[in-house]
């Protein structure tokens, strides 16, 4: 875990002194957007129709 965080830039004293859930945020991939469900998607379609 420290070499990760050395890696991420992250200095030892620094590394001591996060938080687990700090730790967490670091290291936690991008979010993800869940997918649109059908009625999103035509909720969308009928704002912005593709044709003008």
């Amino acid at each position: 875990m420290m070499q990760a965080a050395a890696r991420m830039g992250v200095a030892p004293e620094g590394f001591w002194r996060l938080s687990l859930k700090e730790w967490r945020m670091l290291t936690a991939g991008p979010a993800q957007a869940a997918p649109l469900g059908r009625g999103e998607l035509e909720r969308m379609q009928e704002r912005w129709p593709d044709e003008r």
